[in-house]
Formats: C-alpha cells, structure tokens, sequence
C-alpha cells in the first residue's frame, strides 16, 4: 500500500489491515495475561503499531509495518524512529522469529502462506468502531506486552481527558468528506467521534452504507451544516483533494482533522475529539 494513495480513510484502515493478521488467527490466545513479557514484538498492520509503540518497550519491539513512520497514517509516527520497518513478506517475519506477533483481522495474505506450521503466539485484536472498542484493544495489547498497568493508566488518561468534552455540534449535521467523493457512514470510528460531540452523520440521514462516493451535486443538495475533512486536504495536492476545494462546496463550513488521529483506534480518538468540539465552538463564536 503506498501512503500517498487517494483513498478515504475507511478503505485505507482495510488496506493496512490486510498486511496479514488473519493468517494466524486460529492460534490467536485470548488476551489474558499470562506473566509472560516478549522479547520480540512484531506487528503485521498499522493500527496494532500505534497500541505496540504506546505500550511496549522500545527494545520489545522487533519489527512495524512501513505505516508506522508515516506523519499522515500513523499517531504514534514520532515513536517509530529507530526501530525495524518491516515488509509484508513471510522470510522477513521468519528471521525474527518472533515470540508475540501483533495484528487486526483481515484477510489471509499470499505473501504470508509460508508462514503456516508455525507457532507463534499471537494477538488477534478486533476492530475498534467505537471507544468501547479502544479501551478493549489498550488492554489486550497492555496484557499481551507484558504491561497491563500502562494499558490502565492509558485508558484512564482517556476517560479523564474525555469526561470534560463539550458537544458543541447540538444536533447539527456533518459529512466526512474525503478524496474523490468518499463519505464515512455509521457504524466507524469516525461516526462514534460524530456522536461524541454531537453531531449528526448526514450518511444516517441519506441512509448510506459505512463508506460510499458521494457526488458534489449530492452533497450540495443534502446542505450539511459542516464538512470534516483530512487536514492532509486542505491544500490541493491532486486531483483527488481537488474536488473538495470545489466553488459549490466552499460555502459549507469545514473542521479539519489529521488522518491519523482517526483511521485507527488509539488515544488519539481525545484528541480528534476534543479538535472536533473547539472547532465547531469557534465557528459559533464567529458567528456570534
């Protein structure tokens, strides 16, 4: 997957997903804690780099993905540095031999096949479309590394940071908007965050699936009252961010958000949150 290809953040989270995690999910253990501290860590997608790195111990961790690294993908990018960015092939796992493999599930990867008959213990994290399922996947990994209570201080960190959150959209109606048209629907991440601060999803009210292209003649016709966009989006670089700058859009006014804060479950989800509420708050108070 290259990181600069033009695809909405929903289909971006399937992409890395797909690295290869589902390929050992049969020997996936439940995630109860077992006192055992790995000296090996290697995670197989993005989204289990970012709970790796903000749990781990820098010299557990033996192979990320190349998504690690990345400002735009990842919100734990700065962590990365230093530390082995691995391929998605079977040799290069296989020469680590790691003793914890780390993933999100997916679908099985032919670059990975050579990997069956090998046993290595591993964590099979579901998907995280609401906090709930953040806070589940902090404490799998915490158990996993050998560190539950920084699971535990992270999660309380998060509801501490949380508790004082405004819900400033009253009711409004918002569209994630992304390259090329793509809307995110109900049942993600990014329509819990929506939630969160009180903000209708207009794919609720166009009854649209979890991700679905949208024309600009659609959405200027539905008249939401904000547009969220990547922030990676707020200049033209491509024709894909081109047609978010469109002259028919320009009187809907828009929130910016880092991709990275939202196309996986971590603890960037306060941060994406508290961002959404004192920018809908500051347009009010424009307005005012």
């Amino acid at each position: 997957m290259t990181h600069k290809a033009l695809m909405p953040i929903f289909a971006s989270c399937l992409m890395v997903a797909a690295i290869g995690s589902g390929l050992w999910a049969k020997d996936a253990p439940s995630g109860r804690s077992t006192g055992f501290a790995p000296r090996r860590i290697v995670s197989v997608n993005l989204c289990a780099d970012q709970l790796v790195l903000a749990l781990a111990d820098r010299s557990q961790i033996a192979g990320l993905t190349r998504n690690a690294a990345d400002r735009e993908m990842s919100a734990e990018a700065d962590r990365a540095g230093g530390l082995p960015l691995l391929s998605s092939s079977a040799e290069h796992i296989l020469a680590i031999n790691p003793d914890l493999v780390v993933g999100m599930p997916a679908s099985r990867s032919a670059a990975l096949s050579a990997l069956k008959g090998h046993h290595y213990r591993t964590l099979d994290l579901k998907s995280t479309d609401q906090l709930a399922d953040i806070y589940d996947a902090i404490r799998e990994v915490g158990r996993a590394v050998g560190h539950p209570e920084r699971g535990r201080a992270m999660i309380a960190a998060m509801e501490r940071n949380l508790v004082g959150l405004k819900k400033s959209g009253r009711g409004r109606v918002a569209a994630y908007y992304q390259r090329r048209g793509y809307m995110t629907g109900t049942g993600t991440l990014v329509d819990d965050l929506m939630q969160r601060v009180g903000l209708t999803n207009l794919a609720a009210k166009l009854g649209k699936p979890a991700l679905a292209q949208v024309s600009l003649e659609e959405m200027v016709a539905a008249r939401p009252d904000f547009l969220i966009v990547e922030s990676a989006t707020d200049a033209v670089t491509d024709q894909g961010s081109e047609m978010l700058h469109h002259p028919a859009l320009r009187n809907i006014p828009r929130i910016s958000i880092p991709q990275a804060w939202t196309v996986c479950g971590s603890a960037a989800y306060a941060r994406a949150a508290h961002s959404l509420s004192a920018q809908i708050a500051r347009f009010d108070a424009r307005r005012h």
